[in-house]
């Protein structure tokens, strides 16, 4: 018998069912390669419990499949989960240029974090060089208060990662360069670098 008229008796697909057979061991006494290629069954085969077995291991593999979906949309919901939680602990974290707050007292110190940004800025060009001119303090201002933030951010990053939910003595350092390329005669000018760092310590703290 040709797996085509197996899977029309069992009403399957014949493509699958000769791929499952191919994979199963169990019905090797029963299963040969046909002269034309292909997978014949022999005539004492039990047809009936090859079909059987096949709708089982159908069924078995879709659970598993839904088991899978399902697995998938637990672990995109716990991660929903505890991206929310964690964007509630960022907002609600307090940070401060001092070393208390009023209302809390420390029950955990975690030690030194910091968190840091940085941003290029042209310089200024020549109006002869027919390039646009560049206005670096005001760039540099418009951007201060973009870098501090986000500095300020990678610090309450840095914080919740060691469990904390507030970080006291919070400073900041500025770092700028004036970068310059010597290659023989000429020098060529690359843009202003300004960095800042927010630092301070990372603690625990609680309502009295």
């Amino acid at each position: 018998m040709k797996i085509k008229e197996l899977a029309a008796k069992g009403r399957v697909d014949a493509y699958e069912l000769e791929e499952w057979l191919s994979k199963s061991g169990a019905y090797s006494k029963w299963i040969k390669e046909g002269f034309m290629g292909g997978l014949t069954i022999s005539d004492d085969a039990d047809t009936d419990q090859i079909i059987s077995d096949f709708y089982a291991a159908k069924e078995e593999e879709a659970a598993e499949a839904a088991r899978a979906a399902q697995e998938k949309i637990d672990a995109e919901e716990r991660e929903k989960e505890e991206a929310r939680k964690k964007q509630q602990a960022l907002a609600s974290m307090l940070i401060s240029s001092g070393f208390s707050f009023e209302g809390y007292r420390i029950v955990k110190y975690s030690g030194y974090i910091s968190g840091d940004d940085v941003i290029q800025i042209e310089k200024e060009k020549s109006f002869w060089s027919g390039r646009n001119l560049t206005n670096v303090g005001k760039a540099l201002s418009e951007s201060l208060v973009k870098i501090r933030r986000q500095a300020l951010a990678e610090l309450k990053e840095a914080a919740y990662d060691l469990g904390c939910n507030a970080v006291i003595g919070v400073d900041f350092d500025y770092i700028t360069l004036d970068p310059q390329v010597h290659n023989g005669e000429f020098t060529q000018d690359l843009p202003y670098v300004f960095c800042v760092t927010a630092n301070g310590n990372a603690v625990v703290i609680e309502k009295e």
